[in-house]
């Protein structure tokens, strides 16, 4: 897995002599991705109100994604290829470790969210992209092997399903709940008293 690893970070990374326009694409990615995502999620909670407790719910849930995914990272250590000398790095970061990509965890835990809601599942489409140019990007100024990004969607992925099983259980309940009280409304008053 490792050569694969190397074989495609040497395939999508700048290398050493980028065409000046794709390095700054990839540098304006890399470093505001993140915010821009950030910035549509602030923009659907206003253009939806309706959907407010669930974007609430997702950006406790981005913070939890965040949290895991540096933990993890931090555990398993794996070195940047910057910092292994196999690419340059085209933007500044420190030298923590790479596996789990926390950019690709938490943007498309994100995009996963909004994809499961039908009211914003337009906006979720263009959050897929941003997660997916931004993983690109990440990978291409060489602060990324592409095993980060593939580690950091799947893991957003779960969690996105994780959050989607709270929801179902929790909306199921209401539902059961909903059912059992209009029953007891048409039944009317119960008659029974105790002896």
């Amino acid at each position: 897995m490792n050569t694969l690893n190397v074989a495609l970070l040497h395939w999508i990374a700048a290398g050493e002599d980028p065409d000046s326009w794709v390095l700054l694409a990839g540098r304006v990615m890399a470093l505001w991705g993140g915010p821009v995502s950030a910035t549509v999620l602030l923009w659907a909670g206003w253009k939806k109100p309706s959907e407010r407790t669930h974007l609430f719910v997702v950006i406790a849930g981005a913070v939890a994604a965040s949290l895991l995914s540096h933990a993890l990272a931090s555990a398993l250590n794996f070195q940047r290829p910057f910092v292994l000398g196999l690419e340059p790095g085209y933007i500044s970061h420190d030298a923590s470790g790479s596996l789990p990509s926390t950019h690709a965890t938490v943007m498309f835990f994100v995009a996963a969210a909004f994809l499961m809601r039908g009211e914003l599942r337009r906006v979720g489409w263009v959050l897929v992209v941003l997660a997916t140019l931004t993983a690109w990007s990440r990978v291409y100024v060489g602060v990324h092997f592409p095993l980060d990004i593939a580690a950091g969607l799947l893991l957003g992925l779960f969690l996105a399903g994780v959050l989607a099983a709270v929801q179902w259980r929790h909306s199921d309940g209401t539902a059961i709940r909903r059912q059992t009280r209009t029953r007891r409304k048409r039944a009317g008053p119960s008659n029974w008293r105790p002896s």
